[in-house]
């Protein structure tokens, strides 16, 4: 009797990769049952099933892959031990060079992965949204901690300060997207920081001087 080979290993972390490409590339409603199980080894619907639950299941897992590999440039906000505008700085280069990188899809996942979903898709728009919500709060944080310190101006510049960092932040997406390189978001990003300089107490000079 004839035997039959081995069924062909399911390599999760691969297919997780690649779903992640995916789902970045295209977007989560876009992104087709069919689609995905294709760039995943050609697994099978049994095993697309067994192994992620749902198609929602597995883009809330390739969130948080992407969240702990290419997210975090992020990071640095929530790390003390650097200086508040020292943390803006390498959040936002770090973030631009992720971005406008050749190696996979560019943009931010985070930021137009769930874009102009359907009603019955609101649950995965409202798990990004939550992660941008993340990174607001860490932005404004490291602004506050800043004035607190005096490092920044107490004043209406700087109470606007957290909104401007996160709408350029953001927006790089749509600019990689369109062409934008590291070289012209790093230029603009050293622009940007001139309004943190502008407002920066004395002590806030020193500081930035010394980096």
């Amino acid at each position: 009797m004839a035997r039959t080979g081995r069924p062909r290993e399911f390599d999760r972390d691969k297919a997780i990769d690649a779903a992640t490409a995916l789902f970045w590339a295209q977007g989560y409603e876009p992104t087709s049952l069919t689609q995905l199980k294709s760039c995943m080894g050609n697994i099978s619907p049994a095993s697309f099933y067994a192994a992620f639950g749902s198609k929602e299941a597995l883009f809330r897992e390739v969130v948080q892959h992407y969240l702990a590999t290419y997210g975090q440039v992020m990071a640095p906000l929530w790390d003390e031990s650097l200086s508040s505008r020292d943390a803006i700085e390498r959040t936002l280069r770090g973030s631009a060079r992720m971005q406008a990188a050749r190696t996979h899809p560019c943009g931010c996942l985070v930021v137009s992965g769930a874009s102009n979903c359907s009603p019955e898709n609101e649950p995965v728009q409202a798990l990004l949204g939550s992660e941008r919500q993340r990174t607001r709060a860490g932005i404004r944080t490291c602004v506050e901690r800043a004035v607190a310190h005096g490092e920044l101006q107490d004043c209406a510049a700087t109470k606007v300060l957290p909104d401007i960092l996160t709408t350029f932040l953001h927006g790089m997406t749509c600019e990689v997207r369109d062409g934008a390189t590291s070289t012209q978001l790093d230029a603009a990003i050293t622009s940007l920081l001139t309004l943190w300089d502008a407002n920066a107490t004395m002590s806030g000079r020193t500081q930035s001087d010394r980096h």
